[in-house]
Formats: C-alpha cells, sequence, structure tokens
C-alpha cells in the first residue's frame, strides 16, 4: 500500500512541472568591465615594466604596452590609451661591449654621468626641434652585458626644462629595473 501511495504522489510531483512554460523575462544587458591589464603581459622588454612602478618613479599614468623582440634586441614602448605623447620606450639589447667602448662609442656628448646604476651610465635631455618635443634619456651598460635604454618622448609645445626634470626620475626608475628578468 505504501508503495503505490508512494507511486502516486511521485507521478502527481512529477507531472506537475509540465504545465505551459512561462515566457522568458528580458534581462538588460551588462555593461562592459574594464579589465586593466599589466604592460608585462605584451611580453618582450615590457616584462620589466609594471604601470604602478612608472607611475611611482615618474608621474606618468600609462595604460598601453607593446612589444617586439628582433635579434638581440628587446623593446617596449608605453603609452596613455588616450593620447599619442608622452612615450615612454624602454630597449634592451645584449651586447659584449665594456665600460671603455661605451664611453667611447655609447655615450652621447654633453650626457650627465650617473652612478650606482650598471658598470656605467648617463642621462641627458635631447632638446626639442621641428614638430617634435623635448625628450629625457637614460641608457647604460647592465651588469650582465646588456646595453639597456629609457627614452621618454614628450609632447610637442613642452619644454625642454619639463624634460630635464623628468630626467632625474628615469633615472630612479632605471635602478628599479631588473635587466636579468629578460
Amino acid at each position: 500500500m505504501h508503495a503505490r501511495t508512494w507511486l502516486a504522489v511521485s507521478a502527481v510531483l512529477l507531472t506537475a512541472g509540465c504545465a505551459a512554460e512561462k515566457h522568458p523575462v528580458a534581462v538588460p544587458a551588462a555593461e562592459p568591465v574594464t579589465v586593466p591589464v599589466a604592460a608585462a603581459s605584451s611580453g618582450g622588454a615590457c616584462r620589466l615594466l609594471d604601470f604602478a612602478v612608472i607611475a611611482k618613479h615618474t608621474g606618468g599614468t600609462f595604460d598601453v604596452a607593446a612589444a617586439v623582440d628582433k635579434g638581440d634586441t628587446h623593446t617596449c614602448v608605453v603609452r596613455a590609451e588616450q593620447a599619442l605623447l608622452p612615450e615612454l620606450t624602454l630597449t634592451v639589447t645584449d651586447t659584449s661591449i665594456d665600460t671603455s667602448t661605451f664611453t667611447m662609442d655609447v655615450l652621447p656628448r654633453g650626457a650627465k654621468k650617473i652612478t650606482k646604476l650598471g658598470k656605467i651610465a648617463y642621462r641627458r635631455t635631447v632638446p626639442k626641434s621641428g614638430k617634435a618635443g623635448p625628450a629625457a634619456e637614460v641608457g647604460w651598460l647592465a651588469t650582465e652585458g646588456r646595453l639597456v635604454t629609457l627614452h621618454w618622448a614628450c609632447p610637442a609645445g613642452t619644454a625642454t626644462a619639463e624634460a630635464d626634470k623628468l630626467a632625474p626620475k628615469l633615472v630612479d626608475l632605471a635602478k628599479a629595473l631588473d635587466t636579468r628578468k629578460l
């Protein structure tokens, strides 16, 4: 008797859900979510950069990175999505040069030497010319045999003095980079 009652109740419960289906309710589409992407996700020399670290040392805010590797040279360019400039370029090249060759062939005329960055290092400001704005640059020979440059291109109309103020900040950023991780 219990088995028949149990079967009857089960049949009623199972068939009760077979009534006409309700129409689906339209749900509004969710707003797209913007997810910040790390510079390192672009690969190449961008693996050495982090947007937050750049902002901490230079005050510049970037959110787009692109990398390219060609032979022994690894390059990363970072920009703000909505602006062409400023632009920060990191270039790392494997090399076998020594400090004397760096001084004779790489060190730009008029550049200021920097201490406590690689084997030998410099910083310089490139004045604006034509339609191009000024630039700040730091270059060094890393201890593991890599030639590295950080180049900050300023927008046209920027005073050379502004790029001059930026050069020591680039030195701080350069000291935070570990080129051995490339």
